[in-house]
């Protein structure tokens, strides 16, 4: 087991074996501990967690860190695809302000701590995981926040199993409320082809990121351009939610749409979201899909104000 001051690696899924299984993992040893060392420093760039967790599931062991100490219903990060916890370092301080407690997740099948098990095949796969994590964790409710792809499977519970959220807030859900643009293809696809130059890589990740020259060049770039290009994630590809199952959610949404977001039409995304019953919908003009790395303590101020209308 790999230890650091803020992480330990556990079983980690190394190699191209696990793929005939349908398991995400690092492509080679060598992946693995780029990775590692990238996640190590951006962890130590974090507030100390006040616990770290793994929660067994039945589709695997999920890393959970805990910050802050409040006893309202806490606050559960959900990161984008080839992200993890570190990714909410500019966030964590505004959304655990007043003592609330804030949850981070390492997602399940994707580069971080957490180690994959069985294959997550579908939706309602990965809302089972999610609610038993919570289960484990005992949380007879919680709050679900989600970031670009991270939106997707909080949608995904509130869906198939709602019984424990209490809300849920999306920051530009990919792939949640209207299909991935053609741009978006092209930068997924592109980012993770093998020996493809570290510096055209950061370029294609800058595109989201509202076309900054360099997405390389904070320490979340860095972290997602190596979990993009380290590890290979085994989910066959998400399903846009149909209208009927967004008209059925119960509980309450707040989608924050960026308005200069390269992962969809904001337009029609904002659209559909309306849709969800009781749903609050808004589209931020000046923010690009990085958005909760360009407004924190905008998003801070606002979750918190949402939260505060959910009883």
């Amino acid at each position: 087991m790999r230890e650091s001051r803020k992480a330990s690696f556990p079983d980690a899924r190394i190699g191209p074996e696990w793929g005939r299984r349908r398991i995400g993992a690092f492509r080679d040893a060598a992946a693995f501990e780029r990775f590692a060392a990238v996640y190590e420093e951006a962890m130590g760039r974090l507030p100390e967690p006040d616990e770290q967790r793994m929660v067994q599931t039945a589709f695997g062991a999920v890393r959970v860190y805990r910050f802050g100490t409040g006893e309202g219903v806490p606050l559960v990060l959900m990161p984008g695809r080839g992200s993890c916890t570190p990714l909410w370092r500019t966030n964590l301080a505004g959304l655990t302000r007043g003592g609330r407690t804030v949850c981070a997740v390492d997602g399940l099948g994707e580069p971080g701590c957490s180690v994959q098990s069985a294959p997550l095949t579908s939706g309602a796969d990965q809302a089972a995981w999610i609610d038993e994590m919570l289960a484990g964790l005992e949380l007879p409710a919680a709050h679900l926040l989600g970031v670009s792809i991270g939106g997707w499977p909080a949608l995904q519970v509130a869906i198939h199993r709602p019984e424990r959220l209490a809300s849920v807030i999306t920051l530009d859900p990919a792939h949640s409320f209207a299909r991935l643009s053609w741009k978006m293809l092209v930068v997924s696809l592109g980012s993770v082809i093998p020996g493809m130059p570290e510096r055209l890589r950061n370029r294609l990740l800058g595109w989201i990121s509202g076309g900054i020259d360099d997405a390389g060049d904070p320490i979340e770039g860095r972290l997602i351009a190596s979990g993009m290009r380290d590890f290979t994630t085994r989910f066959p590809a998400p399903v846009l939610p149909r209208d009927d199952e967004l008209r059925a959610i119960g509980v309450p949404v707040l989608a924050l749409i960026a308005g200069r977001s390269i992962a969809h039409d904001p337009d029609k995304a904002a659209a559909r979201a309306r849709t969800v019953p009781g749903g609050t919908v808004e589209v931020w003009p000046d923010a690009s899909h990085a958005i909760n790395g360009e407004f924190p303590e905008r998003i801070a101020d606002r979750v918190e104000e949402f939260l505060g209308t959910v009883r």
